[in-house]
C-alpha cells in the first residue's frame, strides 16, 4: 500500500522502489539547478538530462509505449495544424524525441526542434525541412522573426525561474510579427506535477517552477506580446479566446478549500483550459 511508504498520492502498483530511485535522482540534480548561477546554468541544464536519462533508465520519456506517443502527436498535431500555414516555419521549445516536430514538417516548409539534451533523439531520422538546434538552456538559436508557430508542451516548468523571461523574449525574438505562441504547462494549482508529487506538497523536482494562468499571461505581457488568449480545440478547428475569462475563474478557484480545488482542476473541463496559453506577438 501506498501509506505504508507515507506517500502523498498512489504510486502505481509494484513500482515504489524503481519512483523512490527517480525521485531521489530527479531531486538531486534539480537542486543543483536551483542553486546555480547564470553562468553555470549555460551547460548545466544539457549535463542533468542526461544525467537523469542515464540514471533513470524507466523515465516515462525514454520508456513512453510507441501507440501512446502516437496518439499523444497525432493529438498534438490535430490542435497545431489548424494554426499553422503550409509556407510557414514551425518552431518546437523542448522537442523531446522530436516525433511531433517530424511529423509538423510534412504540413509546413521548415521545423526547428530545440531541446537541451540529444540523447532521446539519438535514432530519429530527420526530413530534410526539419532541423534539431541544441539550446544551452533558455536560448532559442534560430533566426530572428522567422517563425509562424511556436510550440511548447511541458518546458515552462522547467526552466530556472530567473531564466523564464530571458527565454520567453527569446521566443518573442523569433516569431515575426503576428506569429503565435503555443505553450501547454501544468498549473500550479493542481501541482505538483513532477515525480515530487508522491512525496512533496510542492514541486522539488525538475519541475522548478509551476505557474498560473495569471502569471504566464503577466510574464507574456511583460515580454511583449500583444495578446494573451486560451487555444480551445473543435472538430477540425483551433479557436483562439481572450485569456481573461480563464484567469478570473482561476482566481476565484485558488480561494476555494484545497480538496475542493483539486476536484475542480482536475475533474472538469477547467483542467485544459489552465493548462494552455496562446500568445501573439
Amino acid at each position: 500500500m501506498a501509506n505504508a511508504h507515507r506517500t502523498r498520492r498512489p504510486v502505481p502498483a509494484g513500482r515504489y522502489d524503481e519512483v523512490r530511485h527517480h525521485y531521489d535522482v530527479e531531486r538531486s540534480l534539480a537542486e543543483r539547478l536551483r542553486v546555480s548561477t547564470r553562468a553555470e546554468r549555460l551547460n548545466l541544464y544539457r549535463e542533468l538530462y542526461d544525467e537523469l536519462f542515464r540514471q533513470v533508465p524507466e523515465h516515462p520519456l525514454l520508456t513512453l509505449d510507441a501507440d501512446a506517443r502516437r496518439r499523444v502527436v497525432a493529438s498534438q498535431l490535430g490542435f497545431l495544424r489548424p494554426l499553422a500555414r503550409p509556407d510557414g516555419t514551425f518552431l518546437e521549445i523542448g522537442a523531446g524525441d522530436c516525433q511531433l516536430s517530424i511529423a509538423m514538417a510534412a504540413h509546413v516548409r521548415q521545423v526547428f526542434a530545440v531541446d537541451v539534451s540529444a540523447e532521446i533523439t539519438s535514432t530519429a531520422v530527420f526530413p530534410d525541412n526539419c532541423q534539431l538546434i541544441i539550446s544551452k538552456g533558455c536560448d532559442i538559436p534560430v533566426p530572428p522573426g522567422s517563425v509562424h508557430l511556436a510550440f511548447s508542451d511541458q518546458l515552462m516548468e522547467h526552466l530556472h525561474p530567473d531564466d523564464a523571461l530571458e527565454q520567453l523574449r527569446e521566443i518573442y525574438r523569433a516569431l515575426r510579427p503576428g506569429g503565435i505562441y503555443v505553450l501547454f504547462t501544468p498549473n500550479r494549482l493542481s501541482g505538483p506535477h513532477d515525480v515530487s508529487k508522491y512525496f512533496d506538497a510542492q514541486a522539488t523536482g525538475f519541475h522548478l517552477k509551476e505557474y498560473t494562468s495569471v502569471e504566464l499571461s503577466r510574464l507574456l505581457r511583460q515580454v511583449g506580446f500583444r495578446r494573451v488568449m486560451v487555444p480551445v480545440q473543435r472538430p477540425g478547428h483551433t479557436a483562439l479566446m481572450s485569456a481573461r475569462p480563464v484567469c478570473a475563474v482561476e482566481r476565484l478557484v485558488g480561494h476555494a478549500p484545497g480538496a475542493l480545488r483539486q476536484r475542480i482542476l482536475t475533474r472538469t473541463p477547467l483542467r485544459k483550459a489552465l493548462g494552455r496559453i496562446a500568445a501573439i506577438k
